[in-house]
């Protein structure tokens, strides 16, 4: 079955499990880094979930299932994720707490515009090339930036590495943000706002 914009209301399939699985490696990826501090572990983890999150997407277009859940759970892992490993990156001292704060506040604002879309009927707009690059360069920078808590060539490499594409993930992650805010703004300046039906 479809709905009525043509995506799958499958709940059940491989794209949805992979982002399920990420989902729940996010608790599990906290415990590694501020339980016992098993970095290696942790750092394996991080790049599974990289991957996933480019299979669930690349899955769904090749295979046709595109799903409503989907579209739902995945931004929702990656959001998660973020926020779980620069909570738990500041609290190891590995990030500095302005880029731990930097990111979620972002998401908050957005989150913020939601009520505003729904007084013209919509409960999201679709995403923007530039946010699913500033993921992107996010879950890239995350396990360098792991990887450079330590000594020697591998990890200083590791370290400037990692801030480039945390430095660009942040920028691009807000800069995305104000573009969608803006077209919030042209939304609700050219279209009505939509009646509510009582019952």
């Amino acid at each position: 079955m479809v709905d009525d914009v043509g995506r799958s209301t499958r709940v059940w399939t491989l794209p949805n499990l992979l982002s399920a699985v990420r989902l729940a490696g996010v608790p599990v990826f906290l415990w590694l880094v501020l339980g016992p501090e098993a970095d290696a572990w942790a750092l394996a983890l991080l790049v599974v979930s990289g991957i996933t999150d480019f299979l669930d997407g690349w899955l769904a277009r090749r295979w046709g299932q595109t799903s409503a859940l989907g579209q739902i759970l995945d931004p929702v892992a990656d959001r998660l994720y973020i926020l779980a490993v620069v909570v738990g990156l500041a609290l190891r001292d590995v990030i500095p707490w302005w880029m731990a704060v930097s990111l979620p506040l972002r998401d908050a604002l957005m989150w913020g515009l939601v009520p505003l879309l729904r007084t013209r009927g919509y409960s999201s707009l679709p995403v923007h090339f530039l946010g699913k690059a500033a993921t992107f360069n996010l879950l890239y920078a995350f396990p360098l930036l792991l990887l450079g808590d330590g000594d020697g060539a591998v990890a200083t490499l590791a370290e400037v590495f990692g801030w480039s594409f945390a430095l660009w993930g942040i920028g691009l992650y807000w800069w995305a943000g104000v573009l969608y805010a803006w077209q919030v703004r042209r939304l609700l300046a050219t279209t009505e706002r939509r009646s509510v039906s009582h019952a």
